[in-house]
């Protein structure tokens, strides 16, 4: 399991829409070859056909597909974009964090969102990761939350 590690966070990325932002964090799974290309479309064909329903709260997105979709190995990674983008969230938007969760199983799943939800429970966490500009910082936020 891969949970934020240096290899899948990247800072200050900028994207034009939704979709874009959903491939770039998919393409930090992909690049680490924990997910299949085929599972980025799903992430897009998910969104387009039911919505922002992983706009989950203020500022943050988790996009996601069935682990049949094309998961390798059970993952999150986060892309901080450098300007906030509409999803089409009546409340939650607009969002600046997007983390791209794999999971393949239903076990999984509830496991990477827990361990997310504990972390983002907290706004301290949130404000630090929408502002962080190291790994370094990232790493001190999940290790405090272990």
């Amino acid at each position: 399991m891969k949970f934020l590690e240096e290899s899948i966070v990247k800072f200050g990325v900028e994207v034009s829409d939704a979709y874009e932002a959903i491939e770039a964090a998919g393409d930090l799974l992909a690049e680490d070859e924990l997910i299949e290309g085929s599972y980025i479309e799903a992430m897009k064909n998910a969104y387009k056909e039911n919505g922002p329903y992983f706009v989950l709260a203020p500022h943050i997105a988790i996009p996601h597909a069935r682990p049949e979709d094309g998961v390798k190995e059970a993952s999150v990674s986060l892309v901080q974009l450098k300007n906030p983008i509409e999803f089409g969230h009546s409340s939650n938007d607009p969002v600046r964090l997007v983390f791209g969760l794999g999971a393949s199983s239903s076990d999984e799943h509830l496991t990477l969102l827990r361990k997310l939800t504990m972390l983002l429970n907290d706004p301290v966490n949130i404000e630090k990761l929408t502002h962080a500009t190291t790994y370094e910082e990232i790493k001190n936020i999940v290790e405090m939350e272990r």
